[in-house]
């Protein structure tokens, strides 16, 4: 039966003092002083692995496990240069738990502001190959440059520049707005929207 609380009886062995507190942590180090002389030779210690929380629903996927855009072949014509990968980013964005990647391409120019393509890749059948093009949400033929761009919450918003007449220099778009694309009932929807002080 143990006494009453605040009778004073309180057994020995259960009073803290300094001491005790010493004599523990002398005996943790000795412990791991121990382990560290019987460790073999030649074995070299390194960090455990590092552990990664699941991604929520609509959370980009890491990089690895998204599709690689500079190694997937675009429906662009850059005559003997490659396309140039602007801009690239990743997510569940159909949400059947793969990454795809979106990229923002373009040919290289030397002066202007070349049109770009927004294209999203997915894995290729079997997990073997390049990654391929499964949808384009913009085509260089449309002659629109892209200034932001992002994706997250599996939607992919972007502020597209152009220009209002073949008039207008190639240098200088004078038309923007913002966009957005989301997976919604089996495909991809085009959300646009009109952009703040856009001329």
């Amino acid at each position: 039966m143990q006494p009453p609380a605040g009778s004073g009886t309180d057994l020995p062995h259960t009073r803290t003092r300094p001491v005790h507190w010493i004599a523990t942590a002398a005996a943790l180090a000795a412990v791991l002083g121990l382990s560290l002389l019987v460790q073999p030779s030649g074995a070299a210690t390194s960090p455990g692995p590092a552990v990664r929380s699941a991604p929520g629903p609509g959370a980009a996927l890491p990089a690895a496990a998204a599709p690689d855009p500079r190694a997937a072949r675009y429906p662009l014509d850059c005559g003997p240069e490659s396309p140039e990968v602007v801009r690239q980013g990743s997510g569940d964005l159909d949400g059947d738990g793969r990454a795809e990647t979106v990229a923002v391409v373009r040919c290289t120019a030397g002066f202007g502001t070349p049109p770009s393509g927004i294209y999203v890749l997915g894995h290729p059948p079997g997990g073997r190959g390049a990654p391929r093009v499964v949808e384009t949400f913009l085509d260089p033929k449309q002659g629109m440059s892209v200034l932001e761009f992002a994706v997250r919450d599996r939607t992919v918003t972007a502020t597209l520049a152009g220009y209002s007449s073949r008039a207008v220099p190639r240098c200088c778009p004078d038309r923007q707005r913002e966009v957005k694309w989301r997976w919604r009932q089996g495909k991809f929807e085009l959300v646009p929207q009109a952009l703040p002080g856009a001329v």
